[in-house]
């Protein structure tokens, strides 16, 4: 799966996700950061589910519409588990993120908001 990794989540988790088949890039890379509209639009734009300790990220796709192609928002996750706690969520849940919709991991519970109109 296509994956972009906000700068707040651990960078480390980019290597462990890859080594697992994914196809991911860290926020933390890039030379400058865009700002949340900005890092949103580029992981719609590569069609890559956006995993984020922020909740900005929901509240920009559902209460201002933004476009995304998915987001994974991890609570309560110690750093060196995220990339665990995201790989489970993507294998269990890459349908509906891939739909649209928006999945909050907070382990042991998952929260799952529909892509709208689903």
């Amino acid at each position: 799966m296509r994956v972009l990794l906000d700068t707040c989540v651990w960078g480390p988790a980019a290597g462990e996700l890859a080594a697992l088949g994914h196809d991911v890039v860290w926020c933390g890379a890039w030379p400058e950061d865009p700002g949340d509209d900005g890092v949103l639009a580029r992981a719609h734009a590569e069609g890559r589910v956006l995993v984020t300790l922020d909740k900005d990220f929901g509240e920009l796709a559902v209460l201002q519409a933004k476009p995304h192609s998915g987001i994974v928002r991890l609570v309560g996750v110690a750093a060196r588990q995220q990339a665990a706690v995201c790989a489970q969520v993507l294998a269990r849940f890459g349908a509906e993120l891939l739909a649209g919709g928006i999945v909050t991991a907070n382990p042991p519970r998952v929260r799952i908001r529909p892509a709208s109109g689903a």
